[in-house]
């Protein structure tokens, strides 16, 4: 594709943007004759307000052109690699939490695990009387009587 035609694309678009916002500027004053006069001095005013703090883009995307494909674009290869960096930095930061995440789970677990195993070590039981159904229900008999 040429610069010239890159440019026409892009005039093109500018054009069919500008079209859209008139449609839509005339669909907002078809009824502004219904609402009060205070409303519309204010819709004024902001509209004037919005014109002034309107900022013009110096450079027009342009149509670019790589390989068979074509994708809006500023042309900017500079700007293309801070592009894909900032895409990529959200990926290595939920990548990171979900590492973070397992490791805490894994301590944590391995911390209960150590309180059950030392719980049952400074007991005056044996473990094994624990695993023995009989003692099982023992304790259910003991614990109504009491």
């Amino acid at each position: 594709m040429t610069n010239t035609s890159t440019l026409h694309a892009g005039s093109q678009a500018q054009q069919h943007a500008d079209r859209f916002g008139r449609k839509v500027a005339a669909r907002l004053s078809a009824s502004t004759q219904e609402l009060p006069y205070e409303v519309t001095e204010r819709l004024r005013a902001a509209r004037i307000q919005a014109l002034s703090r309107r900022k013009v883009s110096s450079q027009a995307p342009a149509l670019v052109r790589v390989g068979s494909t074509a994708a809006l674009g500023s042309g900017d290869d500079q700007v293309s690699w801070w592009n894909r960096i900032a895409s990529v930095v959200p990926l290595l930061v939920l990548a990171g939490g979900l590492v973070f995440i397992s490791y805490f789970q894994s301590e944590r677990r391995a911390s209960e695990l150590a309180e059950v195993d030392s719980a049952l070590l400074t007991d005056d039981l044996p473990p094994a009387a624990y695993a023995d159904p009989g003692f099982a229900q023992f304790l259910r008999k003991g614990a109504g009587k009491r």
